[in-house]
Formats: C-alpha cells, sequence, structure tokens
C-alpha cells in the first residue's frame, strides 16, 4: 500500500450511517517507510458517532476512555505544519492497558494495583488490551479531525484475544456461553436497583441492554434473569460496616477502593482525617464539563449531624445541573490541608488531560480558603449568596409567627446585603434592624449569636468576589436537597456517626443516581427519570411558566401574582419582586428554598419593569466591577487601550452568550455571526501558509536526501 507523507493528501470521510466504526472506513498509511499508522479523517462533529460504533461491535463490545489529552488555543502557533493539533486525545479500550489478571502488571506511571480473587478476571477488569486510537483535532482545519489507528486489535501484549466473546477464559470455562455485561450495563441495572426500580422492570431494561450484543435468545433471558436476581441480593446483603470498628471498616474499603480514592490522609496526632472520592466516572464527568467552565464547592454539609462534614465539588453539566465530581470528608479547612487534597485532584485531572482548566470557582462560605483555590486551579472565584439567603429565610419563617412580620424582616435584611454597594455602615444597618424588630426575640437572638460577630466578614467577602447568578445558585441548592433526602432518610441507628456508613451511601445510591440521571437525559430513554432530571431545578421551573401568568401591582409596587400551572384557581404572592430577597409564600419557599415563582417574577423584572428593580445582584456585581475599572486613575497609555480592549472582548463575549441563551432557534444565531473567508487567497488563515512550491522542493529534497541514503548503504 502506497504510504502517504502529507495530511493534505488524505480525503475525507463522511459515512452515511448514523453510527460507523473502523470498518466502514477506508484507511491510509500515513507516515514514512520506517513507521506507519494507519489514518483516516472525519468531520469533527461526528468523532462521538464514530467512538460509540467502535464501542458496538459485535466481534469485540467495549469501552474507550480517554488515557491523555492536550489542547492548544486557536493562534498560540504561528508556523505550523498541516499535521498540528488544536485538541489531541488518546483513547484506550477499558479492557486496558493494564492486566490485572494472573500475571500482569501496571503501567510505571500507576500508584496502585488492584488485585482479584479469581484466576480468570472478571470481564469488567483490565485485562492488558492494546487496542488505542488517537483523535487529533486538526489545527489548520478544525472542523476535521484525524483518527490514527495504532492498534485495532483487542490482543494483550502475548498476541492473544483478552476479552469479549471471542475469548474463552475471560470469566472462566464457558464464557463464550454466558451473556456479555459492559460496564455500562451493569451500572444501570446496579442504579435502578439502588433505587428501589422493581425487579421485572430492572431485567426487562437488563435484558434490552445485552441484546444489543448477544441478541435474543430464550437461553440469553434465562442468564440475564438469574444476573439480575444474584446483583439484586449482594446490593440488598451488602453492608457498610466491613469491621465493628469505624476505622478499621473504613480502611479495609480504603484498600479495596484504591481506584475511586484521589487523596488519603488517615487521622494522627499531627494530620487531620481527609478522604477525597472520586470514581473513574465522575473524573470524566469533571473532563468533559469542568473544562473551560465553572465548578462549584458545597461545602460544610453535615456540620452537627455527620461524624465528618462533607464537601463536594459540582461542575454544571450540559442542562447546567450541578453534578457530583468529587467528595471531601474531612473537618480541617486550614490552608495546607485543602491545598493537599486540591492538588491532588488537579494532578489526577492533567494526568488525563494536560489543557484542563477551570474559568470560574463558585465557593458558598465567606470563611473558606481562597488562596489554594487561586493557586492551583488558577481561575477567578465567584461568591454564591444561596447559602445565607436560605439560612436566614428557614429561620425567619420558623422563629416569626407574623406572616407580615417575615416579609418586612427578609427585606431588611436584603437591604443589608444591597447596602455593599453603598457607602454605609453595614454594622449601624444591622445595629438599627435589630432596634426596629427587638419585640421578635427568637429571630434577634439567633441573629446575635450566629451573624451579627461575623457580619462584616460575609458582607466584605460579598462586596470583593464577583456574585454568582441565581441559576447558579438553584442548581447548587437543588443538589443539597437531594444530597439532604439521600443522606437521612435512613433509620440506621447511630448511622450518623460512621464514617464508612457516609461513604457507602455517597458511592452506591448517591452515585447511581446521577448516573442514571445522565444516562436517561443522553440516550433519551426512562423517560420519567428524564423528566424528574430536567425539572429538578427552579430555574428549569420557572422557564415552563409563561410570562401571561405573572401580574403585578402596578400602583404601589409592592408585589407581584404568580398563577399557578397545576391549578389555575391558585395564585402565589411574591413581595418584593425583582430582588434576590424577594419573599414568596409557597410552601417550597417557606421551607427556604429559592422557589420558581421568585425566579419567574425576577426574569420579568429584568425585561425594564418600570418601578421594580430590574437587575440581580450578579449583574450588580459585574456594573459595579466595570465601574469601578473605569474610576481608576490610568494614565493615558497603551495600557489603557489593552484594558478597553479587554473589556470589550469581554462584554462582546457575554452579549453572545445572552443571545444564545433566549434564542428559540440556533440558525438565528448563526446567521448573526460575521462572515469568514475562506478563499484561495486565505485571509481566515492564522499562521504563515505554506506554498506548493515549497512543499515541492520539500518533497524533492527529501527524495534526494533517501536516495543518497540508501547509497551509502550500498557502499
Amino acid at each position: 500500500m502506497e504510504i502517504v507523507e502529507s495530511v493534505d493528501s488524505i480525503p475525507v470521510q463522511n459515512p452515511s450511517k448514523e453510527e460507523f466504526s473502523s470498518s466502514d472506513l477506508k484507511w491510509i498509511k500515513f507516515g514514512t517507510e520506517e513507521h506507519q499508522d494507519d489514518v483516516a479523517i472525519i468531520p469533527y462533529a461526528r468523532v462521538d458517532e464514530f467512538i460509540i460504533g467502535e464501542c458496538c461491535r459485535v466481534e469485540c463490545p467495549t469501552r474507550f476512555h480517554i488515557e491523555k489529552g492536550r489542547k492548544r488555543s486557536r493562534g498560540s502557533l504561528k508556523e505550523y505544519k498541516s499535521d498540528e493539533y488544536l485538541e489531541y486525545r488518546l483513547y484506550w479500550c477499558s479492557f486496558g492497558p493494564e492486566n490485572y489478571g494472573e500475571g500482569g502488571s501496571t503501567l510505571p506511571s500507576r500508584r496502585y494495583r488492584l488485585n482479584t480473587r479469581n484466576r480468570a478476571a472478571r470481564p469488567q477488569s483490565m485485562r492488558g488490551c492494546t487496542c488505542h486510537f488517537v483523535v487529533k483535532r486538526l489545527y489548520a482545519r478544525p472542523s476535521l479531525a484525524v483518527i490514527i489507528y495504532n492498534d485495532k486489535r483487542h490482543v494483550n501484549k502475548s498476541g492473544f484475544v483478552c476479552h469479549g466473546p471471542l475469548d474463552g477464559d475471560a470469566i472462566g470455562p464457558g464464557a463464550s456461553k454466558l451473556p456479555y455485561v459492559c460496564d455500562e450495563i451493569q451500572q444501570q441495572t446496579m442504579s435502578l436497583i439502588y433505587l428501589g426500580i422493581p425487579e421485572e422492570n430492572v431485567l426487562q431494561k437488563h435484558i434490552e441492554g445485552i441484546q444489543r450484543y448477544c441478541g435474543s435468545d430464550a437461553k440469553v433471558n434465562n442468564l440475564a434473569s438469574r444476573y439480575v436476581q444474584k446483583l439484586g441480593a449482594i446490593i440488598k446483603r451488602s453492608s457498610h460496616e466491613l469491621d465493628l470498628d469505624d476505622q478499621a471498616s473504613l480502611r479495609m474499603w480504603v484498600e479495596r477502593n484504591k481506584k475511586s480514592i484521589f487523596f488519603y490522609q488517615d487521622s494522627s496526632d499531627v494530620d487531620p482525617f481527609i478522604l477525597g472520592i472520586q470514581t473513574e466516572w465522575q473524573l470524566q464527568q469533571m473532563i468533559r464539563f469542568g473544562d473551560r467552565s465553572l465548578m462549584a464547592a458545597g461545602s460544610t454539609f453535615g456540620i452537627r449531624r455527620l461524624k465528618y462534614p462533607l464537601c463536594t465539588l459540582l461542575v454544571f453539566d450540559s442542562r447546567q445541573h450541578a453534578l457530583p465530581v468529587a467528595w471531601v470528608i474531612t473537618r480541617s479547612f486550614a490552608k495546607p490541608d485543602v491545598s493537599k487534597w486540591m492538588k491532588a485532584l488537579m494532578d489526577r485531572v492533567h494526568a488525563v488531560d494536560t489543557g484542563w482548566k477551570l474559568s470560574g470557582f463558585l465557593i458558598d462560605d465567606a470563611a473558606a480558603e481562597i488562596d489554594p483555590i487561586r493557586s492551583i486551579f488558577g481561575c477567578p472565584i465567584l461568591f454564591s449568596l444561596w447559602r445565607v439567603r436560605r439560612s436566614w429565610l428557614k429561620n425567619v419563617v420558623r422563629k416569626c409567627a407574623n406572616a407580615e412580620v417575615q416579609r418586612e424582616i427578609f427585606k431588611r435584611l436584603g437591604k443589608l446585603v444591597y447596602s455593599i454597594w453603598d457607602e454605609a455602615d453595614s454594622r449601624v444597618m444591622a445595629e438599627e434592624f435589630m432596634q426596629d424588630f427587638v419585640d421578635q426575640t427568637e429571630f434577634m437572638q439567633y441573629f446575635k449569636d450566629c451573624w451579627l460577630p461575623k457580619i462584616e466578614m460575609w458582607l466584605t467577602t460579598m462586596r470583593s468576589l464577583p456574585l454568582a447568578s441565581q441559576q447558579a445558585s438553584g442548581a447548587i441548592e437543588a443538589y443539597r436537597v437531594k444530597l439532604k433526602t439521600k443522606l437521612y432518610d435512613d433509620s440506621h441507628l447511630g448511622a450518623f456517626q460512621r464514617v464508612d456508613w457516609l461513604v457507602h451511601k455517597l458511592t452506591t445510591e448517591l452515585h447511581s443516581s446521577y448516573w442514571l440521571d445522565r444516562y436517561a437525559d443522553e440516550t433519551d430513554s426512562f423517560q420519567n427519570v428524564k423528566d424528574e432530571y430536567i425539572s429538578s431545578t427552579s430555574w428549569h421551573r420557572a422557564l415552563c411558566i409563561p410570562d401571561t401568568a405573572v401580574w403585578f401591582d402596578e400602583k404601589h409596587h409592592l408585589l407581584a401574582k404568580v398563577q399557578s400551572q397545576k391549578d389555575g384557581d391558585v395564585t402565589h404572592v411574591v413581595w418584593n419582586p425583582g430582588s434576590d430577597f424577594a419573599f414568596c409564600d409557597c410552601s417550597w419557599s417557606l421551607q427556604g428554598n429559592l422557589c420558581k415563582h421568585i425566579i419567574k417574577v425576577n426574569m420579568v423584572c429584568e425585561n425594564n419593569r418600570e418601578g421594580y428593580q430590574t437587575s440581580s445582584m450578579s449583574l450588580n456585581s459585574l456594573s459595579r466591577l466595570l465601574l469601578h475599572l473605569c474610576r481608576k486613575p490610568v494614565d493615558d497609555s497603551m495600557e489603557l487601550d489593552k484594558a478597553v480592549a479587554w473589556t470589550h472582548q469581554m462584554l462582546d463575549r457575554i452579549q453572545r452568550l445572552i443571545e444564545l441563551d433566549r434564542a428559540e432557534n440556533i440558525g438565528s444565531v448563526v446567521n448573526n455571526l460575521p462572515l469568514k473567508w475562506v478563499s484561495k487567497k486565505r485571509r481566515s488563515f492564522c499562521g504563515k501558509p505554506t506554498t506548493r512550491l515549497t512543499h515541492t522542493v520539500a518533497a524533492h529534497c527529501k527524495t534526494k536526501s533517501r536516495k543518497r541514503k540508501r547509497l551509502s548503504g550500498l557502499r
């Protein structure tokens, strides 16, 4: 076969199938006489379809994970070759590259090795498979991707088939007669069992999954039924107590689940206890949704009821829902201890994708250490108000009996927070607030004990950091509600004071719940689960309320009314509309939550509603930041020009995001984009294009040098 030395000579292929594999492509040898690889070029938008097709090959079904990844930003290279990458990802079969079977080994870069009890490893364990390929998004042509298949065969280093239906020893004798159960099917079945789905429905979904690989057969269905029953029995009999002693039980769990731990430090006289948990699926979601996006830290959960508080790291998925990607169990939030586990987490992510980077980090605690975040993640820090708002609203409703007093107290607390941009003394405003409501003794005692000593610290943090939006706050709050529901429904006596119980709950029920939510949304299956997942945040529930269902008090501008979508005869009253501290009389809001009625009213108020506050605190925070930059005494130099250029670029990006979020049709946004020239003059080419003459001369010189080498060898 002829060897091609330039990517420009390889044709672009676009198979007509919805999902395609390597067998549907024509592979071309690319490289030199000494080393060549099988190469094909496809549209970058169809890379995911190619990976799905490779996973579903009947002769060897599997999954591919990202082993390594690198990225470059556009315009970073002034000179480049035609095969330079913009994005580089190495995909490896999930049955490799390590071998956990008998006589197997781990890669030198791995810190640990998981042993299996059986002589032959389970089909879900690694078997040293060498099948892997590289996907390179071309720097010169970002719309195209080069697939370099280094090894197409699913074999180990000895050349033997190591997994799949063709491997008779993968799960013991008679493996070829048993149905194939991949990680995805097993996780789906486990998730359904953990969520309490009836066994008949679990079995139906399990059989549908394995029929993709084994076809329909009465024997397969019988074996699948036995598998589901056995798995259900194992899950029901499983216990978090591996040992009567909590510390010993936790050590045993850590030893058995090293791949799900990114940091572990046992308690001693010097060091505090720290446990960082992150499964492989969570790592993939962190890389996928966290890159060039936001991450949030939901801190200090269970500080009163649990043995050790729980801190959760969240990213925002494709629907802007909060998705847990790591859990940290510790009582220490000192700067050295926070730096330890943050650095370990960052190193784990960079081991897979060296170009991974955050755009922003959200915190909800004014006492949180922000220096480790800035030094390790290297991104701006934002502050979310949801924790302050929830704490105040919940205690106002609980400790004040009169509804009118509740509304007025919460409104005054909102004014106290909004005063961070005024010159008023917040300490004086807090004292005036306490004097005006001195008759509300129970709430004032709570405010005096819990908030007055540190109110200045909280307001200073809100003033110094950009504030997060209500959508982000609603997503974090939805996760917190789900976490509380999953953890605090256990009737086990003394379970809250055991760390192994907390770890078991997180890695089984909560992890399975979020895995199934994402799987249902991406595959458009389990419609009930998908609908519940989509409507799990107040922001998405607010989008379902039409603008015509909202009425305003045009005379006094004190309230707004929202008609219920379930019962047209019911209306909910929102007081202090337009403010982040609005008060609603619905049951969800009275529990301290940010309800859909408040969000919807604030959305309508943002459309320049006269007489009401038309901007949220996050938008006010951005406006004040830009205004502060404008008022800075900068001399009329080039530094001012750079600042103006960066500001305009940032504002342009914000405007694009707003247009994309509000547009009903993506085509209208695309039509408004600036025109890019792609003619032969190459006006949109960023680097220095090499002419045809240069290609010809280079090829001629390479041929000459090759001839000289051959002649020198003959002499």
